[in-house]
């Protein structure tokens, strides 16, 4: 909720949930305090087995995903990782395309940059 004093509360689970688990970026209307041309803010809740739809090509953004719970294993060319401590993290240049899957029930953060309009996984 936004403030007059400039300031917006919220709580992740709910307001990722309106948006795909993305809690800021381009993609927030204009106005909104979470809207960012800089950044993209995402809180992740997967089920054990969930795989990302594909893997990403042609990555533009460099990002970093921290463990909240569960475990979390990230595929990049030619080498896994695996997060299976509370605030374990990896982070990734541009160029580097990656997919992933929830070995657990899984919740992370990431953190993506820049926001990049029309970015999105079919």
């Amino acid at each position: 909720m936004t403030g007059d004093d400039g300031v917006y509360v919220g709580r992740a689970a709910p307001d990722a949930a309106a948006d795909r688990g993305w809690l800021l970026g381009h993609f927030k209307t204009p106005g909104d305090l979470r809207h960012s041309a800089e950044v993209e803010i995402k809180w992740g809740v997967h089920p054990k087995g969930e795989r990302r739809a594909a893997w990403t090509d042609g990555e533009k953004r460099t990002a970093l995903l921290v463990l909240i719970s569960g475990r979390f294993r990230l595929e990049f060319p030619g080498r896994d990782v695996v997060l299976a401590e509370q605030g374990d993290y990896v982070v990734w240049g541009r160029g580097v395309d990656h997919s992933w899957e929830a070995e657990e029930e899984s919740v992370v953060l990431t953190v993506r940059w820049p926001s990049v309009p029309g970015y999105r996984v079919p």
